[in-house]
């Protein structure tokens, strides 16, 4: 059906047909029409479903029902990048209406956030942590809010963002509408979204995470040290164009940006060492074709939404089956085709067994011809475990010999500035001289024992 069934401003429908959507997808089918009618909603829904307007679309209709000039809606998300997504995704369906929006997230200045506090713009998008420091101020109140959205649910309990939502919500009137939109329902996130919501329409509480439909999905057996060069050779014969490559650490992304810009390969990385800045230009990088490839963690894992995008590769397999599909979930969005490619070590291969589980089937095996997995690899991506501990512990008893020289070193030092008589009035000997020396001042001052008996 098309989106002019759900009865929408004509404001949006008009930017929403320029944006090229035509029809909502599933989520925005089951999720709209109840929030247009004031119900709370509570909805499971995978990456890449088109979930952002499930619930911008009907809070931005409602706003528009009736203007009042103060911040009525809150949006709260885990990431700063998915933050600007949503932000980026409001200005788009609001161009034909005079509703503004701000996001509220760390790494960046507070000046320009505060002044969207006291300007009062319509919609505010904010990561907790960031919108409980401008709390502490007197120009932030919410005291008008009226729509409420937590979305990502599942993913603020995995950032440990639980407790600063509890505190968010101290903050907020409790006449409200609220929208809750979470991946998976573990049971804390249960638990909140029974406090939070009353007499909710719920939206497939029963759907196990899966992938998005439209994922070709692909496991590539490699040693470990041999990955880098398998993703550069993939990268030379054209089997991609462009990647989302997620490792498991940062220092790992760092590690692989490294040697994929010494293999020729234009990419840049973007994790929670990274300012804002700068991940804000990779990120952009990225999406405008600068970099071929952008290596992420998890924190990005649901922060990134790039039109179109062909590829994603796990270059290391995640440890917990979710992270797989909200990795995976950033190609194939909105309905759209995509591959994704798991490099798969040898000890890795229990990882993978756990995410075929989840997601109900064997992955297929996929060998590169004519690539060399016998190969000497050019250099280290990852130092092996043993050999980190190793050096930690060569380097720990480096510094404890370094102290003692220094120690023994000041020691003799101050030994060679005593004279003798000095060394031969050592030990005992001061506290006998203080002994004669109170007595000296008990004869002949006013003040010791000796005296005042006179």
């Amino acid at each position: 059906m098309p989106f002019s069934t759900l009865k929408l401003d004509p404001a949006l429908l008009k930017a929403l047909k320029e944006l090229g959507f035509t029809r909502p997808t599933p989520i925005q089918t089951d999720a709209i029409p109840p929030a247009l009618a004031g119900r709370d909603v509570l909805a499971c829904a995978m990456t890449g479903s088109g979930k952002t307007y499930a619930f911008l679309l009907p809070i931005l209709h409602r706003l528009l029902e009736r203007p009042r000039g103060r911040t009525r809606a809150l949006v709260l998300t885990p990431t700063r990048e998915l933050a600007a997504q949503i932000l980026e995704a409001l200005n788009d369906v609001t161009v034909h209406t005079p509703l503004t929006g701000a996001s509220v997230y760390g790494g960046v200045g507070m000046g320009p956030q505060e002044h969207a506090f006291r300007s009062g713009v319509d919609v505010i998008v904010a990561t907790p942590g960031r919108l409980l420091d401008h709390f502490k101020a007197p120009y932030a109140r919410l005291d008008a809010l009226e729509y409420l959205v937590l979305d990502e649910a599942d993913r603020m309990l995995d950032m440990g963002f639980l407790p600063d939502i509890r505190r968010v919500l101290r903050h907020l009137p409790t006449k409200r509408q609220t929208l809750f939109f979470s991946a998976t329902m573990p049971p804390p996130i249960a638990i909140l979204a029974r406090e939070m919501l009353h007499d909710p329409a719920t939206i497939n509480l029963q759907r196990h995470a899966a992938p998005a439909v439209g994922i070709t999905q692909a496991v590539y057996p490699v040693p470990q040290e041999l990955k880098g060069a398998l993703l550069v050779e993939l990268l030379r014969r054209g089997e991609m164009q462009e990647a989302l490559t997620f490792t498991r650490t940062k220092h790992r992304a760092n590690r692989l940006h490294a040697f994929l810009a010494k293999a020729g390969v234009n990419a840049e990385r973007i994790h929670g060492n990274r300012s804002q800045a700068q991940r804000t230009e990779a990120l952009e990088g990225f999406k405008a074709g600068k970099y071929r490839v952008l290596v992420a963690t998890d924190i990005a894992s649901r922060g990134i939404d790039v039109e179109a995008l062909g590829h994603v590769v796990n270059f290391d397999v995640p440890l917990v089956p979710e992270d797989y599909i909200h990795r995976v979930g950033r190609t194939a969005r909105a309905e759209l085709t995509g591959e994704a490619f798991t490099f798969v070590a040898p000890d890795e291969e229990p990882a993978l067994r756990a995410i075929e589980r989840a997601v109900g089937k064997r992955l297929p095996r996929v060998t590169l011809p004519d690539f060399d997995y016998a190969a000497k690899p050019a250099g280290q991506l990852e130092v092996p475990l043993a050999q980190r501990i190793a050096e930690i512990r060569a380097r720990k008893a480096e510094e404890r010999s370094r102290a003692k020289a220094k120690a023994e070193r000041r020691a003799a030092a101050e030994s060679a500035r005593l004279t003798p008589d000095d060394r031969n009035r050592s030990g005992p000997a001061p506290a006998a001289r203080r002994g004669r020396s109170g007595r000296r001042r008990g004869r002949g001052g006013a003040g010791g024992p000796t005296a005042s008996r006179g």
